[in-house]
């Protein structure tokens, strides 16, 4: 039950960074699910309040996913583009 979760917010915050970035026309729904469950990684990195990949989700764990997320999609841009939208 555990990874049904898991998967359903990282797709969750997948989908919300893609908006916050203006990505999200780019995007379908398994690339949501990657982006917001490697992007929980990378935000638990960067800040030590955990993510939805290692701790609890509370309002605290999901905000760090998200933020992880939106580093992640600014650095794709980045890498992409040239430029961060």
């Amino acid at each position: 039950m555990g990874i049904i979760l898991w998967l359903i917010v990282g797709g969750v915050i997948g989908w919300l960074a893609s908006i916050i970035m203006r990505t999200d026309a780019q995007q379908g729904i398994l690339l949501n699910i990657v982006v917001g469950i490697v992007g929980a990684f990378i935000g638990g990195l960067v800040i030590s309040g955990g993510s939805i990949n290692n701790a609890p989700l509370t309002l605290t764990s999901f905000l760090v996913s998200l933020l992880g997320a939106v580093i992640l999609l600014a650095i794709v841009n980045l890498v992409r583009r040239g430029r961060v939208r």
